[in-house]
């Protein structure tokens, strides 16, 4: 891991989760504006909206010390959409919490970098920060990132599934299913990892 004086940056084998620029701005913008992407979102995001996300997670990193990175290709594309820790701004059962999260670009999907880097998160939350749980949540609907979940060793919590309170109510996308993995069953699936041949 290094750190900038924006904050710190992380690099997997093909991925580097980095600070956001202003050169991010736009095709974040577009990210948002995609319908594919933003099918289990209840809204596409217009330009202003999305400027004001990407600020916030700028600004995330120098009062919590966590956020979402942008995410590039180490080998091509300089943005294909954001992964990382974040606080939730909401209340529920389960808050407050951190949350592992991730949106990438339509064009980037069925390549597993989402899995491979929201593990990177899960080792700077768990390793860098001492964090003793991280959670995500997504609507009922979307299956893609629940299966994303999956992969990275979550667990469901059927009891705590709930109606997200910034979705309007009565909305399909109301309803979100809850996942999580503590600090232990993570160290356990990290050592197993390493004892994997290469």
């Amino acid at each position: 891991m290094s750190r900038r004086d924006d904050g710190p940056a992380l690099e997997t084998r093909r991925l580097l989760l980095r600070p956001w620029s202003d050169d991010d701005f736009e095709p974040f913008a577009a990210l948002n504006a995609d319908p594919r992407v933003m099918e289990h979102f209840p809204a596409l995001m217009d330009r202003a909206t999305s400027d004001a996300q990407a600020t916030r997670w700028r600004a995330m990193f120098a009062e919590h010390g966590l956020g979402m990175w942008a995410a590039e290709e180490k080998d091509g594309a300089p943005f294909i959409g954001f992964v990382g820790l974040s606080i939730p701004a909401f209340e529920a059962a389960f808050t407050p919490c951190v949350e592992v999260g991730w949106r990438l670009a339509a064009d980037y999907w069925g390549r597993g970098y989402a899995a491979e880097a929201a593990l990177a998160s899960h080792a700077f939350g768990f390793g860098s920060l001492g964090l003793a749980r991280i959670v995500s949540y997504t609507a009922r609907r979307n299956l893609r990132s629940e299966a994303v979940m999956q992969r990275l060793g979550m667990k469901r919590e059927a009891k705590g599934d709930f109606i997200h309170p910034l979705v309007p109510a009565g909305h399909r996308l109301a309803w979100h299913v809850l996942y999580a993995i503590d600090r232990a069953d993570w160290d356990q699936s990290s050592s197993m990892a390493r004892m994997m041949p290469a």
